[in-house]
């Protein structure tokens, strides 16, 4: 295994954060979740990053949670295994909290604990050839990552719990038909397709998909009433910034 488990840059409005360990699987360490928890605070605190890429070195996303430590810690295992679970839930947490949409770019098998992972980005984009199996249950674990928490407001309850429950291997398509997968694209232009996404959200309008997140994030426990008072006062604030205000001038302008 390499010495880098996550690879971080931010560069024009955009952080990328890369697994980086493509011949070990991807599969999520300790300092796997350590090095992803760190990145994730990163981006929730630089105000300067519009858009929040996670990508894969190799031909795998991620297999998931490191077995292999888990054997290895047997007489800790209780410790250890805790202690993975907080760090990779301080980086989910973070993006979470990120004013930055986060794009989760899938080419190769997801698994497990990076199942959970994709299930709460804003936008994934996947290879037609990429697989996916949450994997948890048929070694007698349960979700972690937020698998619990994403996948079933993704999927719907139901099909999340047969999902979870069975372990199916999903193609590409069946994952974009419950919508665990945003856009599904050819292999060939997978990197085209994934870095067009990444310049269309950096380039968008200051403040236009930030605030589009924080809406859509508050309405999962807002009441009606609460919502529309959210979208509100959130479209008034647009409206008063002032490059906001110049577009609509300039939208304006060009009608004439």
């Amino acid at each position: 295994m390499t010495d880098v488990r996550i690879k971080f840059t931010v560069a024009d409005k955009v952080a990328r954060i890369t697994l980086a360990n493509p011949t070990g699987y991807n599969v999520m360490d300790l300092q796997f979740c350590r090095e992803f928890g760190q990145a994730a605070i990163a981006c929730e605190t630089n105000p300067d990053i519009k858009v929040i890429l996670i990508e894969a070195e190799g031909s795998v996303f991620s297999m998931g949670g490191d077995i292999n430590s888990f054997v290895a810690n047997k007489d800790r295992i209780h410790a250890h295994v805790l202690n993975m679970a907080t760090q990779i839930h301080i980086g989910v947490a973070g993006l979470r909290r990120a004013s930055a949409p986060v794009i989760a770019a899938i080419n190769g098998m997801t698994a497990g604990g990076a199942f959970s992972l994709i299930a709460g980005a804003d936008v994934v984009i996947a290879k037609r050839s990429a697989k996916f199996n949450p994997a948890f249950t048929k070694t007698g674990l349960t979700p972690d990552a937020g698998g619990t928490y994403f996948f079933p407001r993704v999927a719907g309850f139901r099909k999340a719990f047969w999902i979870m429950a069975t372990n199916p291997t999903l193609t590409a398509e069946q994952a974009a038909e419950i919508d665990l997968v945003t856009q599904v694209v050819d292999d060939e232009v997978f990197a085209d397709e994934v870095e067009k996404l990444v310049r269309k959200f950096a380039d968008a309008p200051n403040g236009a998909l930030s605030g589009l997140k924080a809406l859509f994030r508050a309405s999962l426990t807002n009441t009606l009433d609460d919502q529309l008072n959210l979208e509100a006062r959130s479209i008034a604030a647009r409206c008063a910034d002032p490059e906001t205000l110049a577009r609509l001038v300039g939208f304006l302008e060009k009608k004439k």
